[in-house]
């Protein structure tokens, strides 16, 4: 099972990326996924999640900019970034909290994507 995510790329301030996640070797039905981001300080911060493909949730920082979708045809879990600032320069990791292919990052035991880059520059 694994995780994988792509979309990344170098924009300026005000740009937009749309990052996608996809599972391979399971679904994401009954999931929650997840988006952190960590910062070129290595902090950790969760951006967004959604629950089941149902509620979502974001972080102050993101709110009003970025948008989490869940598309099960195919197994798919976007984030759109819109007015990106350069403050969202980080790499942006998908996590799910599936019970295979746990492992530790940023504090938490999910199954974990292998991150992709953004950079925002003004």
């Amino acid at each position: 099972v694994q995780l994988v995510e792509s979309g990344g790329n170098s924009v300026q301030a005000g740009g937009s990326l749309r990052l996608s996640c996809t599972a391979s070797g399971f679904t994401f039905d009954g999931s929650s996924v997840y988006w952190f981001r960590r910062t070129p300080g290595n902090d950790c911060e969760i951006v967004s999640s959604i629950k089941s493909g149902g509620p979502t949730s974001y972080a102050d920082s993101v709110k009003g900019r970025f948008t989490i979708t869940q598309d099960n045809t195919k197994n798919t879990v976007y984030l759109q970034m819109e007015r990106l600032k350069p403050e969202d320069t980080a790499v942006y990791y998908c996590a799910a909290d599936y019970f295979e292919g746990l492992t530790l990052f940023c504090g938490t035991w999910y199954l974990w994507g292998q991150g992709t880059q953004v950079t925002v520059s003004s």
